[in-house]
């Protein structure tokens, strides 16, 4: 591999990682805007600082994952790693135009999967970080439920007798730490995946080992997640915003505080996760306490749908991005 492919490869990953700012911004931000608590270039610079923060706090356990326990190393080449990033990319933007909040990591993962299918067969996979993976698709939004109704529950036993008004102007305030919380967990979770990959690609490349993950890349990582959600993600704001059910600033923190503890949880034990899973689950959470027919279950069914399909799609993108590869790289 030459230096300037590696170095294209690099500039590849950092673009996936800045459309995975801006397409999963809204994750970060729509509760927070549609609640009327920040305006949406506010709301952006909040979550972008958040993003870069989660540096000092989190371990780099998910990006050991993504580098060393999905594909075996010693299966990867220049051109598995050009088809997963192409194939990640390709869905993500194909979703974030059509509005549909899917899910950045699996796209990533789907494209790992598809593009080491297509050279080496099922060799190169391995078993328990992808099954970890599949396990949290269902666990990390159901976790965000649980977690968000009880807060909500507990909300509402702790202020029963407050008014409304007085609530709801608490309860903006406290959006604030709620809201930056979400976006250090989904700096945590969703930067360190474009590190994990770019570690791959540098032990391909025999650049570094498996126990070193060289600081330029932590910190190209998270600047390019948080130049990302600077730029937005305005076509998914709505739908998770209002579109699942209406939110109040007590369900905004609520949901929020309940995905971030949700992704705090899921980083520290190196899970890679799907945001965009964990705050739905916390918002249909939020709604389903304060009565069922609260959630439009119809556009959640939706966004189902598209979690479903997303690791498959994105591996059959990465799979045909392999093979142009394999012919100009």
């Amino acid at each position: 591999m030459s230096m300037t492919v590696l170095v294209s490869l690099v500039a590849l990953a950092l673009i996936f990682d800045f459309i995975n700012g801006f397409h999963d911004a809204a994750n970060s931000i729509a509760t927070v805007v549609t609640t009327g608590v920040l305006k949406p270039f506010q709301a952006v610079l909040w979550a972008a600082s958040f993003n870069m923060l989660a540096f000092f706090f989190f371990e780099l356990k998910v990006a050991a994952t993504v580098g060393k326990g999905i594909i075996d190393p010693s299966f990867i080449d220049h051109i598995v790693i050009f088809g997963a990033l192409s194939g990640a990319i390709s869905w993500n933007l194909i979703t974030w135009w059509l509005g549909i909040p899917s899910s950045s990591s699996h796209a990533l993962i789907g494209g790992m999967i598809g593009a080491a299918m297509l050279k080496t067969g099922p060799a190169a996979l391995m078993g328990s970080g992808i099954a970890k993976t599949l396990v949290f698709i269902l666990v990390a939004p159901l976790l965000g439920f649980v977690l968000s109704s009880l807060i909500v529950i507990a909300t509402a036993w702790l202020l029963r007798g407050t008014t409304p008004r007085r609530v709801d102007r608490w309860f903006r305030r406290l959006q604030l730490i709620s809201s930056g919380l979400y976006s250090l967990g989904h700096g945590a979770n969703d930067a360190q995946k474009t590190m994990g990959i770019i570690w791959l690609l540098l032990i391909s490349a025999n650049l570094t080992s498996r126990d070193h993950l060289p600081s330029w890349v932590i910190w190209s990582a998270y600047l390019a997640i948080g130049l990302g959600t600077l730029f937005g993600g305005w076509r998914i704001v709505k739908t998770m915003g209002q579109g699942i059910t209406r939110l109040k600033p007590v369900g905004g923190f609520a949901a929020e505080t309940g995905g971030a503890m949700s992704l705090f949880i899921a980083s520290g034990f190196g899970i890679p996760v799907s945001t965009t899973h964990t705050i739905t689950g916390s918002i249909v959470g939020v709604g389903a306490a304060d009565r069922m027919s609260a959630v439009r279950w119809a556009v959640a069914g939706r966004i189902v749908w598209a979690w479903i399909i997303t690791i498959p799609a994105s591996g059959m993108l990465a799979a045909v991005a392999y093979l142009v590869g394999s012919k100009f790289l």
